[in-house]
């Protein structure tokens, strides 16, 4: 039984895995390198696979009175003036449940739980590199030295830990870029909507008990942008990008008045998920791309199912056999599923569209059940 370990990473997957952790009885200490526990991107959906994790720590209802919204439908659009393609009915799934959260408040809610279980929150302290071993090392910047017997990289897709565990991670910029920003809102109603036009497509959901909308907008081009949230950009970029969007969504990007842009890059899943008593979880190991809302999702898995791993001492045999055939599915099919919004004018446009109409009215729990192998698998369970 391991008895003490390190995270390294204080975002979704890596507080859900040390309060695991510690709720089984191991001594924690998680290093992130902000000074706080602070605001990071906005918002995300927690669909059914991930919120049996967050269920099975207990936090469900925290994220709750937190404002985190119940999702009733998804609804897709075409882009110019607004007219329904399909509306795909959440409710339709009474034994699943999805949630709009603010990714700060997740965060809130999982830091208090890891403080709660015992776990000690270094904070502002960043991790320049790590040594594999049967008892693991990391250095600080500060050149301080810590061991554990298990090291958790849960650090994201800059990992310090993962070029020293696994084969290089060379990343293929995919074409697209994203734009995130938050607009206030009054009362939303509780749905995803998505906005499709030629080569672009604006995702629109409500956070904190419908006071905001949170706005991801993708598009397709051949310009660089670099990786991660916190590059801003000018609004006056993404309205014009999406200037010939009508219906509800034009407004609210009009409402923009701060905005991040990042490219989005596909990345190899990583060979190797343990090595040495180190540990790669999350964006870490398999980051993602956001067309089917799973980066926090599969983090949550990862956090679960390594802490049970380590609780029952086949971190080193078991962790990787579990994780890594679905997360590689996962995400590829979160890679294949953005050209279906993105489809340019013409018959298959039209098509396309129409077989969603029909489907969504003539089929609808045929048409919500063709994910169910992501958001119907309970890690908690098994």
């Amino acid at each position: 039984m391991i008895r003490n370990a390190i995270v390294v990473g204080g975002g979704v997957g890596g507080l859900a895995c040390a309060t695991a952790l510690a709720r089984r009885g191991v001594t924690v200490t998680l290093y992130e390198r902000a000074p706080e526990i602070r605001e990071v991107g906005a918002g995300l959906q927690v669909s059914p696979n991930g919120l049996a994790v967050l269920r099975a720590l207990g936090l469900e209802e925290a994220l709750l009175h937190r404002g985190a919204v119940t999702a009733r439908a998804v609804v897709l659009f075409d882009y110019k003036a607004g007219a329904q393609v399909a509306r795909l009915d959440l409710t339709l799934l009474r034994d699943q449940r999805y949630l709009f959260v603010h990714r700060h408040d997740l965060v809130s809610v999982l830091a208090q739980a890891a403080r709660e279980a015992g776990v000690v929150l270094e904070l502002g302290q960043e991790v320049a590199s790590i040594r594999p071993g049967d008892v693991p090392e990391l250095t600080l910047a500060s050149g301080e030295e810590m061991r554990a017997e298990l090291i958790v990289c849960a650090d994201g897709i800059h990992s310090v830990g993962r070029p020293v565990i696994a084969a290089g991670s060379e990343a293929r910029f995919t074409g697209q870029v994203a734009w995130r920003a938050t607009v206030p809102a009054q009362q939303a109603v509780p749905e995803a909507q998505v906005a499709m036009g030629p080569g672009r497509h604006v995702v629109s959901y409500p956070l904190r008990d419908g006071r905001l909308m949170n706005l991801v907008a993708v598009q397709e081009r051949d310009a660089w942008a670099e990786e991660g949230w916190t590059h801003e950009d000018d609004p006056a970029a993404l309205q014009a990008a999406f200037a010939d969007f009508g219906g509800p969504v034009a407004g609210l990007l009009q409402q923009v008045e701060q905005v991040s842009l990042w490219g989005l890059f596909r990345h190899p899943v990583a060979d190797c998920w343990m090595r040495g008593n180190v540990a790669l979880l999350g964006d870490a190991a398999h980051p993602t791309l956001p067309f089917l809302a799973q980066g926090a999702n599969l983090a949550l898995e990862d956090a679960w199912v390594l802490a049970e791993c380590v609780a029952a001492g086949t971190a080193e045999t078991r962790y990787q056999e579990v994780r890594q055939r679905r997360a590689t599915r996962v995400i590829d099919a979160a890679s294949g599923n953005a050209w279906k919004y993105h489809l340019r004018e013409g018959p298959v446009r039209q098509l396309a569209h129409l077989a969603l109409s029909l489907g969504s009215r003539l089929a609808p729990g045929l048409m919500m059940r063709q994910f169910d192998w992501i958001y119907g698998h309970d890690v908690t369970a098994q």
